[in-house]
């Protein structure tokens, strides 16, 4: 059985990291979800706490009928090699790295991992949905279904706009 290693913080989930699993799942039987810098929440580059993120990718994961995922939480540690062997220790073994992540997947290349570069969708990111929900632009073409109503459901715009507010 093969296993994919997905490195994420997911601040939020969107339609990128949705099509990324997908085509993750061609390639490996099961993808481990690493949701990072899972102690924060309530900031500017992360705003969703784990949980929320760990329900968020629940919910689409549900919908989408992917079953052979598990989730797990991996927080900064802030030493490439510390961060990278706690994953290593705490996580099940996988045969693949991807993220879109340099950092990321130069953390593990040096690692001796095998690593796979996830191809960005241009015009979707997280940076880019926080931002339009700062700014009251469209935000919700760009994430699951699922998704947009979780954050509404949360309260995440009135959250996201509190945080800045208060930078």
């Amino acid at each position: 059985m093969s296993r994919a290693l997905f490195i994420g913080r997911f601040q939020p989930f969107h339609n990128a990291h949705l099509a990324d699993i997908m085509k993750i799942l061609k390639e490996a039987d099961e993808v481990i979800i690493a949701i990072g810098s899972s102690q924060e929440k309530n900031t500017l580059e992360n705003p969703f706490s784990y949980n929320e993120r760990k329900q968020m990718i629940t919910d689409v994961f549900k919908k989408n009928k992917i079953k052979n995922y598990k989730i797990y939480p991996v927080p900064d540690l802030y030493n490439d090699k510390k961060w990278t062997e706690h994953i290593k220790k705490n996580l099940p073994i996988h045969d693949y790295v991807y993220s879109g992540n340099l950092w990321t997947l130069r953390c593990f290349k040096k690692f001796d991992s095998k690593i796979k570069k996830i191809k960005l969708i241009k015009g979707i990111s997280s940076t880019i949905i926080r931002d339009n929900i700062l700014k009251n632009k469209s935000w919700k073409k760009l994430v699951p279904k699922e998704i947009a109503g979780y954050i509404e459901k949360i309260n995440g715009v009135e959250r996201i706009k509190k945080i800045y507010s208060m930078k």
